[in-house]
């Protein structure tokens, strides 16, 4: 029987390279999305192009009943999850004193509140199961901040403090749980940056370069893997060095 991952907001970027990764390693696959889109059917298309089930459910994950809803699901499709992988995020850049109340709020609701909806409906599975890993995204900007990005870093760096309370709580149950911090990554959202902002952060990156969502994926699965079964609470960057 294939072990069974959650992979939320994994439609691109760096979550649809996590889910891949994990479909190419003979893992079952539950997708969360909130709207039904081209990028959708595309990457349930090739998950299962690698002869594993995909199973893409519905949801907003700042709505604790919709995460309700869809963690029953896919317990009712595969009895079962071995892997959470807390991925969606959203960013509404801007200063501070630019930005709007309900723009703090809404990066808060989806990238902070979401991870801790998911996880609590998810957590009481592992916890019957006496074993499990949960994988959460957090960002460089969690551990260093950012000017423009006072929303993003704070949801980022709540969702490491969430990380290691979480890791203490449930290290006795077999659940481990760690957080990947990625850095500049090659994504959708960088791809509209100039050419020359480009260099200039690859300027700033000891590996002269930004990073892929390989890189992040890569990091993700081996601590899903028993490799990393003496690791939890930890904070992994995949920065290129950037914050050494």
């Amino acid at each position: 029987m294939n072990r069974v991952v959650l992979i939320t907001g994994a439609t691109r970027g760096i979550g649809k390279e996590i889910a891949l990764k994990f479909a190419q390693n003979g893992y079952d696959i539950a997708i969360n999305y909130r709207k039904e889109n081209d990028d959708l059917k595309n990457t349930k298309k090739e998950i299962e192009e690698n002869n594993v089930k995909c199973l893409a459910v519905q949801g907003d994950v700042s709505n604790f009943e919709d995460c309700e809803r869809f963690v029953k699901a896919i317990i009712a499709e595969y009895g079962k999850i071995d892997v959470l992988v807390n991925n969606a995020g959203i960013t509404k850049d801007t200063l501070l004193m630019r930005m709007k109340k309900e723009d703090f709020e809404s990066v808060i609701d989806v990238n902070l509140v979401g991870t801790f909806n998911v996880t609590k409906n998810v957590i009481s599975y592992m916890m019957k199961a006496r074993s499990g890993r949960i994988i959460n995204i957090s960002s460089v900007v969690g551990v260093a901040g950012n000017a423009g990005q006072t929303n993003y870093s704070a949801s980022k760096a709540g969702i490491i403090g969430f990380t290691k309370s979480l890791a203490k709580e449930v290290a006795s149950r077999g659940i481990l749980v760690n957080a990947v911090a990625p850095g500049f990554i090659e994504t959708q959202m960088t791809d509209v940056l100039k050419e020359d902002i480009k260099e200039e952060i690859a300027k700033s990156i000891p590996l002269r370069r930004m990073g892929s969502s390989q890189d992040v994926a890569n990091v993700v699965k081996f601590l899903a893997n028993e490799e990393s079964s003496y690791i939890t609470g930890q904070v992994i960057n995949v920065d290129g060095g950037m914050l050494m």
